[in-house]
């Protein structure tokens, strides 16, 4: 019989997978795999980009876009990872392309509007695509981050499709009552707040205190 320290363990570790589709905003993907990778609640982390979202952590991260996608995720994160499987967006076959591979949660960060589409209408047409959707079929965690302004009634019908299909729609945008010094401290609260909603414990205070002083009478 497993002891109880080792059932909580198990309960603790989980595998997430993380889809970078071709939205701007490749920072988000980026600090929040650097996140993953050092959370030892983490044991594995599944990584799928798509052919746009290749080009668009060239364009913004400077990492070469021919590089291999195991090499684009170490530059990502500035060192080999020691968690990641990264699978082939066409990969149709591959393990979470299933529902019975085990997936505590996902993610998808940035999420293009076409993948927003996509996942709306329920058409997979690459790993990605079909990844979440089992997501969505098992009753898992979705966190979907879209990065798209304005918005149009297109778009809005398609979040909400999805929002009542049992994802999570957490839009990136970064808050600024904690007063971020730079980019990166602002992207990071967000990272944090996309961490609660996978479930995942983190070092930072994301909770807002308000003003705990007493009310004045009038």
């Amino acid at each position: 019989m497993l002891s109880l320290l080792r059932l909580a363990t198990i309960r603790l570790v989980k595998t997430i997978t993380v889809g970078i589709s071709g939205a701007s905003g490749a920072i988000y993907a980026q600090r929040l795999l650097m996140q993953l990778e050092d959370s030892a609640e983490v044991r594995q982390i599944n990584v799928v980009i798509s052919g746009p979202g290749r080009r668009v952590i060239s364009d913004e991260l400077d990492v070469s876009a021919t590089a291999d996608a195991e090499q684009i995720v170490a530059e990502m994160i500035g060192r080999p990872s020691t968690k990641t499987i990264v699978f082939h967006p066409g990969d149709i076959g591959a393990a979470i392309a299933s529902g019975s591979y085990p997936v505590d949660a996902m993610v998808i960060i940035p999420c293009s509007s076409s993948t927003l589409g996509v996942l709306a209408s329920g058409s997979s047409r690459n790993l990605l695509h079909r990844a979440a959707d089992v997501c969505l079929k098992e009753g898992r965690r979705l966190v979907i981050v879209p990065r798209e302004t304005p918005l149009t009634t297109i778009h809005l019908e398609n979040m909400l499709k999805l929002r009542q299909a049992g994802a999570m729609i957490v839009p990136a945008m970064p808050a600024f009552y904690h007063r971020p010094a730079n980019i990166v401290e602002m992207v990071d609260h967000f990272i944090y707040r996309v961490m609660d909603h996978l479930g995942l414990a983190h070092s930072q205070e994301t909770v807002w205190q308000g003003d705990v002083s007493p009310v004045s009478k009038i």
